[in-house]
This record gives structure tokens, sequence and C-alpha cells, in this order.
């Protein structure tokens, strides 16, 4: 088969059922009839010569098979993404869209003073910022439902060519209400900071672990812990007084300036974190190439 007998349609559809795993959905999404897609489908096995998808009673599900073709298909919708942005975008910036992806307690800090000056100077420019858990944004980078992704270390990905690139090292710190009714005056060390309620990130993430790993080295067992996933919440729970809250210096420095927080200083060090850039260099059109370079200073090799 050449270029030429390349039916892009059949691919297309192909594509919209394996997503869905439904023909129902995928018509829809199509806007065309259930029986033209089944049809599509039947004439793509034919020219292939192998079964790409088996019913279930849910839908459908790709075969060993499918799953292969899949994989070539998405890269291959995935370039015409990117083709077609580049042909879109235009390098004065008058034109275009960036999609980002970080989380909350990153953005809320590192990337929004970036964002908002970018946006004054290019207000044409359509901007997307997502903010999910790096599993999820390393699967929307995959996707190419974002550009790039700011996010802690680690990054653990099989994605191809993908890039990191560290960009700051940030501290953590444990801070408590400058009012409090918690009697935190003389507290010196991880041990006695556990005697007292905690507001702590949720178990898993990885700064939570880096901790888990202080508290254990000094054979400390919590027992009053509240586990909060964002660092809003955490910062909440701290101005309601709920707790001692272990968090990024940067997201409280502002409650630091003001008064509003205090930090516990103990002699125990505790772990820093590093943010990184991550993005596949094949895929960054003019607009996120420019973002990256003119404000967060990272030259794209």
């Amino acid at each position: 088969m050449n270029k030429s007998e390349i039916n892009l349609n059949l691919y297309k559809i192909f594509y919209e059922v394996a997503l869905s795993e439904s023909i129902s959905e995928a018509s829809k999404k199509l806007f065309i009839t259930q029986s033209a897609v089944s049809k599509a489908i039947k004439k793509l096995e034919e020219d292939l010569n192998t079964s790409l998808f088996y019913r279930n009673f849910k839908g459908v599900k790709l075969t060993e098979k499918g799953k292969e073709l899949l994989f070539y298909v998405e890269e291959a919708f995935n370039n015409l993404i990117t083709a077609e942005r580049a042909m879109v975008e235009s390098n004065t910036l008058n034109k275009g869209k960036i999609s980002i992806g970080v989380p909350s307690q990153i953005g809320s800090f590192y990337i929004f003073e970036d964002i908002t000056n970018f946006h004054r100077k290019y207000p044409n420019i359509e901007i997307t910022i997502i903010s999910k858990t790096t599993t999820q944004l390393l699967k929307l980078l995959e996707s190419h439902e974002i550009d790039f992704m700011i996010d802690t270390s680690p990054i653990d990905s099989k994605i191809d060519n993908l890039i990191i690139k560290p960009l700051i090292e940030v501290e953590n710190c444990f801070v408590v209400k400058s009012d409090s009714l918690l009697s935190t005056d003389k507290i010196k060390s991880i041990k006695e900071i556990a005697k007292y309620p905690l507001v702590l990130p949720i178990k898993g993430t990885d700064n939570r672990k880096q901790l888990d790993k202080i508290f254990e080295k000094n054979n400390v067992e919590l027992k009053n812990v509240i586990n909060i996933h964002t660092s809003e919440m955490i910062v909440g729970s701290i101005k309601k007084d709920l707790g001692i809250g272990y968090i990024i210096y940067d997201v409280i420095k502002d409650n630091l300036k003001n008064g509003e927080f205090k930090i516990i200083n103990i002699k125990e060090n505790l772990p820093k974190i590093t943010i990184n850039l991550v993005y596949v260099k094949k895929y960054l059109t003019a607009v996120p190439r420019f973002f990256i370079e003119n404000y967060l200073k990272i030259k794209i090799d």
C-alpha cells in the first residue's frame, strides 16, 4: 500500500472507536451513523487482514493488533495536531495558544506571575492552565493536551524523548498560626513537633514520603494527623488552627510577611524540592517555545 492508497478517514474512525471503546459514542463524535462506523472498521480490518476489535457487553475492546495500530495512529494524529498548530500560530504572537500543566500549589507561587506578564503583552494568545496529579499531567503531555508541564521531582515516565530540566529548588517548613492556641514556642525537634496536631500532605506524595523518612529515622510515630491533598487546603487548615502545617515555604511567604503565620524552626534539615520543566521538544510549537525561552529562561536545545 502506498501513500496515495491510504484512507485517512478509516484511521480517524478507528481512532475514535479505540478511544471511546464504543461504536455509538464514536458515531456521535464523528457525526456519522453507527452503521457507517461499523462498515469503516470492517473495511480497515479487511485492508489490514487482521482483527482490530472484539465486542463485549460494554462495547468494544482493542485486540493486541488493535493496540499496536493505535500506538502508531495516535502518534500520527498527534503529529498532525502539532503541524496544524505550527501553521496557524504566528511568530509575531498575534495568534496561537499555549496549554500548561502545573499542580496548583506550584502554579500559585512560581509560574503565575510569568503567565500574567505574558498575557498582558500578548492578549491574543489563548492560555489554558491545567492542574492535576503528576501521573495525569504526564498522560496529558503524551496526548498533546498540554504543551509542557511544571512539577516536582521525581518525574517517572516512559514517554519517548521526554526532556526534564530543573528550574528552581524550594524549601519546606513547619508553620503555625501566629495566635495559635497551641503552645509551640519551645519546639526544637521533629520528635517534639510530632506531639502536636499536624496538617500534612497526603500519604504517597513525594513531599510526604520524604518527610515520613525523617519521622522514621527519628523513631517518631504520628498519632494526630490531618492528611490533605492541596496546599490551599493545608493553608486553610492552618488558618483555622487545626494544627502545625507542613508546606512549601514559597506558598505561605505572604502569610509570614503579614504576620498571620510563623515558622517553627527545628534542628533537623527538612527536604528540599526540585521544580522541573517537562516537555517533548518535537511537539513544541512557536508560542510555548517562546514562553519557555523568554519567561522561564530555559533554552530549548
